[in-house]
C-alpha cells in the first residue's frame, strides 16, 4: 500500500529548524504540522501551514532585530 502526503520541503539552518520543531511539539498552531524530520537542514511540512509559518518567522525576526539610529 502506498501512502501519499501533500506537503512542502523546507531547507533551513539548524536554528530555524529547531524553532519549527518547537512550534510543532508545543502545538502552537493547534495541531502538528511537521510531517517528517528528514535531516539536519530539511523538514517536510503540511502545505496548508506555510503562510502561517512565514508570518511567525517574520515576527520572530522583527522581535530579534534592532533599529540603528545616528548618535548626534
Amino acid at each position: 500500500m502506498v501512502n501519499v502526503l501533500k506537503g512542502v520541503l523546507i531547507e533551513c539552518d539548524a536554528v530555524l529548524k529547531q524553532f519549527l520543531l518547537h512550534l510543532d511539539e508545543t502545538l502552537a498552531f493547534g495541531r502538528k504540522f511537521v510531517l517528517e524530520d528528514l535531516d539536519e537542514t530539511h523538514l517536510f511540512i503540511s502545505s496548508d501551514i506555510v503562510n502561517t509559518l512565514k508570518e511567525k518567522v517574520w515576527e520572530l525576526m522583527d522581535n530579534n532585530s534592532f533599529n540603528v539610529t545616528k548618535l548626534d
